[in-house]
């Protein structure tokens, strides 16, 4: 059984920093492209960034410059460094992974940015 654990999120105040890290198991495939989504409340749920195997990352229009997403040695961890944070970044972050039998999702980390 795909599990995929987040940590990392919390309370910061704007132009702060949070690292989200995410630990993919129990798949029998490799782990290839895995990703980052947000979803604030209200709003539907949007890609962050994303990240190949190769370590070819892909960023959303407004997280490019502030946010950087990375894999770890094992493969099967990936982690998304926020800096500059702002208010609109308000949200819960959830990791994801394609694999053969669909769309993984971990079971998000809320993310706060206020003063």
């Amino acid at each position: 059984q795909v599990q995929l654990v987040e940590s990392g999120g919390g309370l910061v105040h704007p132009g702060g920093s949070l690292r989200l890290s995410c630990a993919a198991s129990g798949s029998k495939f490799s782990f290839n492209t895995m990703g980052w989504y947000r979803q604030a409340p209200g709003r539907q749920r949007e890609l962050v960034a994303v990240i190949t195997s190769a370590g070819s990352p892909n960023y959303e229009d407004s997280v490019k410059g502030r946010f950087t997403i990375s894999r770890g040695n094992a493969r099967n961890t990936v982690s998304l460094q926020m800096n500059s944070l702002k208010p609109e970044d308000k949200a819960v972050y959830y990791c994801t992974v394609v694999l053969p039998g669909g769309r993984y999702w971990g079971q998000g980390t809320e993310v706060t940015v206020s003063s």
